[in-house]
């Protein structure tokens, strides 16, 4: 048989209890802690992110509330993104961002507080999730969208097409595959300028046109750009064939 337990005496289940107390009461005193990867949990502020913000903001003959294309140029250096990177047009939109080159402090604040990120650091870690947005067909057609009043002059209605030409590279240069002969269209065509209307049928035409054009509906509610553009191919390969 085995060996009987020997009772505690009460006085000793009272040490054990106060001593569980003492234990108790000293990691209550710790730092709050993630148990997944023992580092200390650290929350967004807002006064760090408006801090972080002033580091960019107020360059010479600037307004303190915004960040311009000097102060801009430092901020990509700091995250390590060059200012072309299509993933500055995406944390453009997520900050609501009304003009190229600029933050204001409330686009900052709001934007940064929904990313969570409140220093240089932060924001580093969540450029690849940043860049998941553009994998998502709804989210990439918002980030289309708003690129077209980011991009042009403000004093403008439409886009002129130098600046249309390269904002179409980075957002479909690498998706569509008549992307290159759609350029070179423009290039040779007399448009100097592209509206709302043309920016936005771009986007559809790229995503349900097949490349030989085979399912291209002459009939079809394209603006003239579009019906030119496939005139404009179709020549280009008969002339190639």
């Amino acid at each position: 048989m085995p060996p009987r337990r020997r009772r505690r005496s009460p006085d000793t289940e009272r040490n054990i209890g106060d001593l569980n107390d003492i234990r108790a009461k000293k990691i209550a005193s710790w730092p709050k802690k993630d148990l997944m990867n023992d580092e200390v949990v650290d929350t967004f502020s807002k006064k760090r992110c408006l801090a972080w913000f002033q580091e960019y903001s107020g360059s010479e003959g600037a307004d303190d509330d915004v960040i311009c294309p000097e102060g801009m140029e430092k901020f990509c250096e700091d995250i390590g993104v060059e200012p072309e990177n299509i993933v500055m047009l995406v944390l453009a939109w997520k900050l609501a961002a009304k003009s190229m080159g600029f933050f204001t402090s409330q686009e900052w604040l709001k934007g940064m507080s929904e990313l969570q990120c409140d220093t240089t650091s932060k924001l580093r870690k969540k450029l690849d999730f940043i860049r998941l947005y553009l994998n998502d067909q709804v989210h990439f057609k918002s980030i289309y969208r708003y690129a077209y009043d980011f991009a042009k002059d403000k004093d403008q209605r439409s886009m002129d097409i130098e600046t249309a030409k390269a904002m179409l590279s980075l957002l479909l240069g690498k998706h569509w595959t008549l992307h290159s002969s759609f350029h070179q269209f423009l290039e040779q065509s007399k448009y100097k300028v592209i509206n709302k209307d043309q920016w936005c049928n771009i986007l559809e035409f790229s995503r349900t046109i097949y490349p030989d054009l085979s399912n291209y509906d002459e009939d079809g509610a394209w603006p003239v750009m579009l019906d030119e553009f496939v005139e404009w191919l179709k020549e280009q390969n008969s002339f190639r064939s």
